[in-house]
């Protein structure tokens, strides 16, 4: 039976719940792209089946920030999904900040260490920084969801390094990502 992933690209094409911009690049672009790379490399592989929340550059869920956060955990609840994994840009007012974290609901879960595995191999295919694996339970997307979720910040928008590699580069960001899942389940 196929492990069924569900991939969150983090935020809107616009408002409501639009992400966050730098170096002339908008999140929710960048985010959009590594998805639908990562969908393409789950699907090519028998132990898995993945979905995106967001099906094309400009579709747009719900409409407000909490109904745009509550159609992406409800449908990941309602497909079965059994891990949860959320893609986001960074952002921070020093430009030099820059490399990957994920965020997770408790550190006393499965998706604690998938998110290290992440981390590891996205840091070996990308050369970002691991910054680490933080408990954020407030998270709405951590805290509604049915199954081990993560929030993955892939790199800083603000830095001129991670936004270029982002944007340029969206399959090996994706292929150190599936890397990362690979080794979680010891594949």
């Amino acid at each position: 039976m196929a492990i069924k992933i569900y991939i969150d690209q983090g935020h809107n094409a616009v408002n409501p719940n639009a992400g966050a911009e730098g170096n002339g690049y908008r999140e929710q672009d960048l985010v959009y792209y590594i998805g639908k790379e990562l969908e393409k490399l789950l699907n090519a592989d028998p132990n898995f089946e993945a979905i995106t929340s967001r099906n094309s550059p400009t579709e747009v869920l719900g409409t407000s920030l909490s109904s745009s956060l509550s159609a992406r955990v409800n449908e990941a609840n309602a497909w079965g999904a059994d891990y949860f994994i959320s893609l986001h840009a960074n952002a921070s007012d020093i430009a030099s900040a820059s490399g990957s974290e994920a965020y997770v609901y408790s550190a006393d879960s499965p998706a604690y260490v998938l998110a290290e595995d992440i981390l590891l191999r996205l840091s070996e295919a990308t050369g970002l920084a691991n910054r680490g694996v933080f408990e954020r339970p407030t998270l709405y997307v951590l805290r509604k969801t049915a199954m081990p979720a993560l929030l993955l910040e892939i790199g800083f928008i603000t830095n001129a390094g991670d936004a270029a590699m982002m944007a340029e580069n969206p399959a090996l960001v994706a292929r150190g990502i599936y890397n990362g899942i690979l080794t979680y389940f010891g594949l």
